[in-house]
Formats: structure tokens, C-alpha cells, sequence
């Protein structure tokens, strides 16, 4: 397995992991996703959608948890989205798969609810979408967690994140992850190939079976 595209939205999207609920999990064939409850759609969440999840969670070509996460700017309470980042964490550490998350003006809540949800248990985390300052950043990382960057970043965040803990994504723009990889080699001062290679060999580090 080669993946590049760490968190895309695009269903047919090779050498990515897809972002999906576990109601949308329909597997095809060379294809890897990331299952879970987006944090803007909890309001309609139920005990079943859990136990789907936990259900799908095991398929082999599940290869993260999420994206789940905080949101301070859409979706319902932050409590309630506490309480099913939660559930997701305990999920991918029952099935030892990384945690695919979303953060909006969130840094601290989102690292204090992980680090109580972890209780010093190991699980991989993966900030997606990746847009905070180099501040932000540097919480982010000393919490141990890696970074994912897409269309928009910030060069000094970017520039401030371990290579081993760097990665890139598409998410839902229109682009290709070739033209992710562009714009962050430009800003590190690599090539796009390097790119390419540091962020591929990343993903099969941190992601299960690889």
C-alpha cells in the first residue's frame, strides 16, 4: 500500500485514506478509508451509529478512526462532541488504529479531552486540515500528535512540524494531491518528489499493518 492523501472526502480517490461515516462504508476494491461521526453531525447521532462503528472499525480496509473531533464554530455543544470524540477514541485504541481529527479553534480542549480520553494508553493522533499558526502548532506537537497539511496552511506551522510527523491531504477541495504537494515542498525548500516519498513512508509508519 502507498498512501499519500492522508484525509480526502473523494470516494474514488487512490493512495488516500477516505473519510466516511460508518453508515457510508461500502468498501472497493485497493481502497483505504478512515470511519467515523463528523463532530457537525452529532445531533442526529445514536447508539447504533456507535455500534456500527465499532462494527467497521475492524475491516481491514479501515485504516483509521474519524475524522471526529472539536469544532468551536459549527455543530452542536462542545460537550456533546467531547463525549463522542470520546467513543472514538476508545474505539481505535480497542482496534489499535490512528485517530483522524478535526479542530476549529480548539487546541486546548482538543488536547485536554484526548489526553483524558487516552488515560497514558498509546494511540496515533492526526490533526487533519491543518491551518493554525505556528503557536498552535507547537501545543499541537508537544502533545504528540502529527499534523496534516492540504490547500491552505500556514508556512510557519508547516515549517515547524517534524518531518516524521508531517503529512498532506486533499480533504474536499477540487485539487489533487500532487498540487498539495507542490505548494508544501515550496514552502519546506524540497521537491515535490521528496515530498511524495516523506509523507507516503509516514503513512506507512503510523498506519495500521503497514
Amino acid at each position: 500500500m502507498t498512501i499519500t492523501d492522508i484525509h480526502t472526502h473523494h470516494l474514488d480517490a487512490a493512495h488516500a485514506v477516505i473519510a466516511v461515516s460508518p453508515q457510508q462504508f461500502a468498501p472497493q476494491p485497493g481502497l483505504y478509508y478512515a470511519v467515523g461521526l463528523h463532530p457537525w453531525w452529532l445531533d442526529d447521532a445514536t447508539p447504533v451509529q456507535l455500534s456500527l462503528l465499532e462494527q467497521v472499525a475492524t475491516h481491514p480496509q479501515v485504516v483509521a478512526i474519524g475524522e471526529t473531533g472539536l469544532d468551536g464554530l459549527r455543530g452542536p455543544s462542545l460537550e456533546v462532541q467531547r463525549r463522542w470524540l470520546e467513543h472514538h477514541v476508545r474505539v481505535a485504541i480497542n482496534v489499535q488504529k490512528p485517530l483522524v481529527v478535526h479542530m476549529v479553534r480548539t487546541a486546548q480542549p482538543l488536547i485536554d479531552t484526548l489526553r483524558r480520553a487516552m488515560a497514558g494508553r498509546h494511540l496515533d493522533v492526526i490533526v487533519h486540515g491543518m491551518r493554525g499558526n505556528a503557536q498552535v502548532a507547537a501545543m499541537l506537537l508537544k502533545a504528540g500528535f502529527c499534523l496534516s497539511y492540504g490547500q491552505h496552511f500556514n508556512p510557519q506551522a508547516l515549517l515547524a512540524t517534524p518531518r516524521d510527523r508531517l503529512f498532506i491531504e486533499t480533504d474536499d477541495a477540487p485539487i489533487t494531491i500532487q498540487q498539495v504537494a507542490k505548494e508544501v515542498a515550496h514552502a519546506l525548500g524540497m521537491s515535490h518528489d521528496d515530498v511524495m516519498t516523506l509523507v507516503a513512508d509516514n503513512a506507512a509508519r503510523v498506519l495500521v499493518g503497514q
